[in-house]
């Protein structure tokens, strides 16, 4: 579907893919659209809803500047997917024990591994970058508790919130394994750090910010240079993070489900950050908050709720979406509100035939809370193509 809503009130326009928006959403993206190097227009997806700094579901083109509420403090979060050469009927009845193993082997939560489980090529790696950094700006690191252990024993970790780890079956009943992570606490630490870095710079502006989360820094000022190296690192940090996450999923998979192959090779897409594109006949730099890329063919992953389906998708490289689309079924209902709403029942009767925690500590992501993914989908035919289907049989949630 095309845009379905176009708002004229800031200096650029705003170009909405669904009629399913909120006052609170709209006042947000009509406060960056007000900021004088947003270039040609801002582009909000079928997910679109407020966020924390700025909207979940914006595509903001920005020149010479950039806004790290914007990008927030899951840096890099995104999404991973791998098919297997297994098929529904190689699983058992019963994947309570798959899920066991899972939560066995990946920490959720604030949990992290009691020792290192990724390789040392990649630690190396991830700390050169993170030296560079921490040296220009040492209270990253009196920010996060015990950093030098931190950073390295979360890699392959879950987290919390929304994100999860699914096994699932596509529309010929192939096995997929699908997860959703971030850059963690120290991409938390680093996102923290500069959006305030970013206000104080602006101390004597704030006045011409139509909101103080809108700090923004800009090329050539004292920190920007220093802001797009921490973001990048951030964003590699979520890549491995997922990486090898994933890798130690297929290890233990190995020991509870018959030998199988890959036959898909992983699609790996950040929804949260910034990047150098060129848009509209300019170099512009493109923060996705809550949404993916979709070049022409790009694959990418938009996941439903727990209970609902997941995509896998091919993009159309739609120029007025900055060649973007929504990063999920967007959620229609705050956390506390959800809590209120609904109970335990709620959760099982919503999530039945999936294997998953049914308790009080996800009653916050049953699926009512979240906008329809078939809805999502159908205002987005202008941006992707469904290639798979996917229903997750087994969710583990942090």
């Amino acid at each position: 579907m095309p845009v379905k809503i176009i708002i004229n009130k800031a200096k650029v326009p705003i170009k909405i893919y669904t009629e399913d928006i909120d006052s609170g959403a709209i006042d947000q993206l009509t406060d960056i659209a007000q900021l004088p190097f947003i270039h040609s227009h801002i582009a909000a997806m079928p997910d679109v809803h407020p966020g924390i700094g700025a909207t979940v579901g914006s595509v903001i083109p920005s020149k010479g500047a950039i806004i790290p509420a914007a990008v927030g403090v899951d840096i890099g979060c995104g999404m991973n997917a791998i098919r297997l050469s297994l098929n529904a009927n190689d699983l058992p009845d019963n994947l309570k024990k798959a899920r066991l193993a899972i939560e066995e082997t990946i920490p959720v939560g604030f949990e992290m591994h009691k020792s290192i489980k990724v390789q040392n090529s990649t630690i190396k790696s991830l700390n050169k970058g993170l030296d560079s950094i921490v040296d220009k700006h040492p209270a990253i690191f009196k920010m996060l508790r015990k950093p030098h252990i931190t950073w390295a024993q979360q890699l392959a970790t879950l987290g919390g919130g929304n994100h999860f780890i699914e096994i699932c079956l596509d529309e010929n009943q192939a096995v997929w394994v699908m997860l959703h992570s971030g850059s963690r606490g120290i991409g938390n630490v680093i996102g923290r750090y500069f959006i305030n870095l970013a206000k104080k710079d602006m101390e004597q502006h704030m006045r011409q910010l139509p909101h103080r989360d809108l700090a923004y820094f800009t090329e050539g000022a004292k920190h920007f240079d220093d802001y797009v190296e921490a973001v990048h690192w951030a964003q590699d940090y979520a890549l491995s993070n997922r990486r090898e996450m994933m890798r130690l999923i297929l290890d233990k998979l190995r020991k509870v489900f018959p030998h199988f192959e890959i036959t898909k090779e992983a699609i790996n897409c950040h929804h949260n950050y910034v990047s150098v594109e060129e848009h509209f006949g300019e170099q512009v730099y493109l923060t996705r908050k809550g949404a993916i890329s979709a070049n022409q063919g790009e694959l990418g992953i938009i996941p439903g709720s727990m209970g609902a389906k997941s995509y896998i998708v091919s993009g159309k490289a739609n120029a007025e979406s900055f060649c973007s689309c929504s990063h999920g079924a967007g959620r229609k209902m705050s956390r506390s509100a959800a809590k209120k709403h609904f109970n335990t029942e709620d959760v099982e009767s919503q999530t039945e035939g999936v294997e998953c925690r049914k308790d009080k500590g996800i009653i916050d992501e049953i699926p009512s809370a979240y906008k329809s993914i078939d809805e999502v989908m159908a205002n987005q035919t202008d941006l992707v193509e469904v290639v798979h289907t996917l229903k997750q049989v087994v969710c583990v949630k942090g």
